[in-house]
């Protein structure tokens, strides 16, 4: 099993980036999948998630309406269309995959995202 983020970087207070996470090894459309981040110092935060088979979306009350979160089932992908960055959003960005029965959880290694002027 594979989750490898990619599309982290630096960006400006405003800005946008569109993280990526792509999955491998397991059956993709069965699976919930989630994108969480850890601030320095601070502890594991969930900000979105889509369920891969039905493509309902959740969300973080502090990113909704700022971040978008898609799936392509094709390419077995995820994506976080991040828009409107604060400096709060400063990050390393989790892409995991979860479901309940049986009881399996995925993490990919981590995309750094830094919002700074």
């Amino acid at each position: 099993v594979q989750l490898v983020e990619s599309g982290g970087g630096l960006v400006q207070p405003g800005g946008s980036l569109t993280l990526s996470c792509a999955a491998s090894g397991f059956t993709f459309s069965i699976y919930g999948m989630s994108w969480v981040r850890q601030a320095p110092g601070k502890e594991l935060e969930w900000v979105s998630g889509v369920n891969s088979g039905n493509g309902r979306t959740a969300y973080a009350d502090s990113v909704k309406g700022r971040f978008t979160i898609s799936s392509d089932s094709a390419k077995k992908t995820v994506y976080l269309q991040m828009n409107s960055l604060r400096l709060e959003d400063t990050a390393v960005y989790y892409c995991n995959a979860h479901r309940v029965l049986p009881p399996r959880d995925y993490w990919g290694q981590g995309t750094q995202v830094t919002v700074s002027s």
